[in-house]
């Protein structure tokens, strides 16, 4: 879309899994496991489960807008509830949820060196959060094992009470947190979710990265721009910067 911003972004909301870390490296080991998990010991049932959350087993690749790209916990057990059987719906939320907050932390995989990263962009005077269908508390483990903790001021999960994208709420919440508004914040993700929340919630900028599980072709409609990871994020920041004042520096 090659969208233009007016005015200076002064904070940036970031999806979790597939924009800041590795998508599928991270979380194709982690799918598995919770699938025989919540398959009780039935190993041949596991395939058509992970079919049905779109993870593909022959490739360990999800289909981009699939639930395991973008849905919640909600999804996940509710697909493999119809297959499965066998269990509570909330007791297979809490046992998911858990399983992801133990594992997600220590197996993902940075897509480049956060911290630095994090401390260029407050070196700019950008504010950060993350958004992420993954639980808060994911996604605050996550951030304290990356030693994110004095960068990140906001993050928030599918359960926290701010709604889940692509509704507007995270978006609109990272906005309340930081006093900013929404004409002054850009949303960065892998996934149509991420691109129709900051949409919906008017950001300024809707920045597609290629980490995750769409291709630039699945975000191109969705985004004003798409660049290969978050380490093109900087760059692409200047370059607007010049447009909006060619005696830029």
């Amino acid at each position: 879309m090659g969208g233009e911003v007016r005015g200076k972004v002064r904070g940036i909301l970031f999806d979790k899994d597939g924009t800041l870390f590795d998508y599928h490296g991270t979380w194709a080991p982690i799918l598995v496991e919770a699938a025989e998990i919540a398959a009780r010991g039935r190993r041949e049932i596991v395939p058509e489960m992970l079919a049905a959350i779109g993870y593909d087993v022959k490739t360990a690749r999800v289909t981009a807008g699939s639930i395991a790209a973008a849905g919640d916990t909600f999804g996940l057990a509710d697909a493999w509830l119809s297959i499965a059987g066998g269990w509570d719906r909330r007791a297979l939320i809490e046992e998911m949820d858990g399983l992801f907050v133990r594992l997600a932390p220590e197996r993902s995989l940075p897509v480049t060196d956060l911290p630095a990263f994090f401390n260029g962009l407050r070196n700019r005077s950008i504010r950060t959060g993350i958004a992420t269908n993954d639980a808060g508390a994911s996604a605050w483990a996550t951030i304290l094992r990356f030693g994110l903790e004095s960068y990140i001021e906001f993050a928030a999960g599918y359960d926290s009470g701010h709604g889940q994208k692509p509704g507007p709420g995270m978006a609109l919440a990272f906005c309340a947190a930081t006093g900013l508004a929404p004409g002054e914040i850009a949303v960065v993700g892998d996934n149509s979710h991420d691109l129709e929340m900051g949409r919906s919630a008017g950001a300024a900028l809707k920045i597609g990265v290629l980490t995750g599980t769409s291709s630039r072709d699945e975000l191109l409609p969705l985004a004003d721009h798409v660049i290969g990871s978050i380490v093109e994020l900087p760059a692409l920041l200047d370059r607007l910067a010049l447009k909006r004042d060619p005696r830029s520096t």
